[in-house]
């Protein structure tokens, strides 16, 4: 056992309540209590939360905006072990039932922990300095001489010092006690209370605030409503009738790679210039999103966590009728920005058209590889389409994603017996076979992905986090001693005075002070006598004297 470790067991921090004898339901409840605010359960309980966290860092979690597809890949390359995993809500750790439970205990137990200690610490603080032993020559730092002033005198002029010095002070008959250093204690409930006002700033973020994530286009617009969101994740009490009232459109969006060398390819700076409006009725103003640097709108964050390419496309039915037209986002697939889409139209006549299309920033082929793109950067831009008529699945009012194309009841169209498949540049057009319609490969705009957050609780943690820096700094820097000067008359002139001291923190004795004692009562630190003359020797510290203020 290490030596912290046999300090809490010797100061009964550790120790568990006996178990009651008796005393029925009654007993057996405040045996639990106990129990559970006591410093042994809360280090276990934060033990288990860090165990329980270690799956959310390992395993792909849901609702993660810089990878949504990541468990959906996970369950494609492991169909045997995700369900488990999934029944077990490991793809959900931190919204998982048994997670919030040991959240929640722990956050019982830190509050029936620290706030009863924060009132022995009140309490102890208003009481007298403790009492002297017996044999003060014990101690370490034992120091003892005679002066010439009288006894009254000397208690006054030392007790006077050690005012000056900070030290609380009571005289007791012939004996003057003092200590000093309460606000290292102070300091070492201020960490203990930022951990629960941590958690309490945590436990507010996740019930009333909200994360959710959005898709817009260059040219495209959001507003800060629930059904404009593409993901929204509130917490149990957020309420989606207020959120903050605004509005953005995208106006550009600026994308750097690097061109030459071993990094070609890689991104270097990522910009979004929008023109928001903070509340209605107010002007709009120019402002961007960058990478690391978010837009705040009143406590709501707007991060920038991905971008992609969206081509323009016009469909025309049989009819020569527009049924779709606008930028058609497009998922990468990899840093290159090879990306696949998919574009639908459902009032097309005399049959629904949907179109399957990869776009290639800068295009190449490989004759064994097909497709791909060089560069993500706009030098050759390419769209790939392969086209099917029939019946799209929207009927029926399932939900279906924008990103994929439900082919059971279509028919692939097809040309000289093989799949119709055309790559088109910017301005050309694929005219469908039979009469069915053309689509039209207008151009290029950019989109953005953009995670919005609301976490009320924030500057609750920011709170804690100065609080825990503050209370260790003054935990581990602020000294706590205990000093006590006794007089003992000798004869008509001389008066014997005897100064010790002793560290609660392990520190050497302050034998600078005990001298500094001696002299200005008046004592001749060389004519002393006794065991304890002119002593600096350390001793440890008697059972009977070493008992702290407050339990660690």
């Amino acid at each position: 056992m290490t030596e912290v470790q046999d300090q809490l067991e010797r100061s009964g921090v550790l120790e568990m309540p006996a178990r009651p004898e008796g005393g029925g339901s009654a007993g057996w409840a405040r045996w639990a209590w106990r129990s559970l605010t006591s410093m042994r359960s809360a280090l276990v309980l934060l033990a288990l939360l860090a165990l329980a966290a270690v799956p959310g860092s390992l395993l792909p979690q849901r609702g993660v905006a810089s990878d949504p597809n990541a468990v959906a890949g996970f369950f494609r390359e492991n169909p045997t072990l995700a369900p488990w995993l999934d029944r077990l809500g490991l793809f959900e750790v931190y919204a998982s039932p048994w997670f919030a439970a040991i959240y929640l205990l722990l956050l019982v137990s830190m509050t029936g922990c620290v706030l009863p200690r924060c009132a022995r610490l009140w309490r102890a603080t208003r009481a007298d300095p403790p009492r002297a032993p017996g044999n003060l020559a014990r101690l370490p730092g034992h120091r003892r001489a005679d002066s010439t002033l009288a006894a009254v005198q000397v208690l006054r002029v030392t007790a006077e010092e050690l005012r000056r010095r900070g030290f609380r002070v009571d005289i007791d008959g012939s004996t003057v006690r003092a200590e000093k250093g309460y606000l290292r204690e102070v300091g070492n409930l201020l960490f203990h209370l930022s951990l629960l006002v941590l958690l309490f700033g945590i436990a507010i973020g996740a019930l009333f605030g909200f994360e959710g994530r959005v898709v817009v286009a260059e040219g495209g617009g959001f507003s800060n409503t629930r059904s404009q969101y593409d993901e929204f994740s509130p917490g149990p009490f957020t309420d989606e009738a207020r959120l903050t009232p605004f509005f953005l459109t995208l106006d550009t969006f600026t994308a750097r790679f690097e061109q030459t060398g071993p990094q070609r390819g890689s991104a270097r700076d990522f910009r979004a210039d929008v023109t928001l409006t903070r509340r209605p009725g107010s002007p709009a103003e120019e402002t961007t999103i960058a990478v690391n640097s978010p837009l705040d709108v009143r406590g709501t964050k707007l991060f920038l966590t991905g971008n992609g390419y969206a081509p323009r496309i016009t469909v025309r039915d049989g009819q020569g009728r527009e049924v779709a037209s606008g930028p058609v986002v497009f998922l990468p697939l990899d840093g290159l920005f090879t990306s696949e889409g998919v574009v639908k139209a459902p009032d097309a006549q005399p049959e629904q058209l949907g179109f399957q299309g990869l776009f290639l920033p800068t295009a190449a082929f490989d004759p064994v590889t097909g497709p791909y793109s060089l560069s993500p950067d706009l030098l050759d831009p390419q769209l790939l389409l392969t086209a099917w008529t029939g019946d799209l699945g929207l009927s029926d009012g399932a939900p279906q994603s924008v990103y994929r194309l439900d082919t059971t009841d279509m028919e692939q169209l097809s040309e000289g017996g093989q799949p119709l498949t055309r790559a088109l540049r910017p301005g050309e057009t694929m005219t469908l076979p039979d009469g069915l319609g053309s689509v039209t490969f207008d151009g290029v705009a950019r989109f953005v992905n953009l995670q919005i957050a609301y976490d009320p609780g924030k500057e609750v943690s920011l709170a804690a986090a100065i609080m825990l820096l503050v209370g260790l700094t003054m935990s581990l820097t602020i000294p706590r001693r205990r000093v006590w000067v006794r007089v003992h008359p000798t004869d008509a002139c001389t008066t014997g005075v005897e100064v010790a001291a002793y560290s609660l923190t392990r520190q050497d004795p302050p034998t600078e002070l005990l001298r500094q004692l001696l002299q200005v009562s008046g004592a001749d630190t060389g004519s002393g006598s006794g065991p304890g003359t002119g002593s600096t020797a350390r001793t440890e510290m008697p059972a009977w004297t070493a008992t702290p203020v407050t339990k660690e």
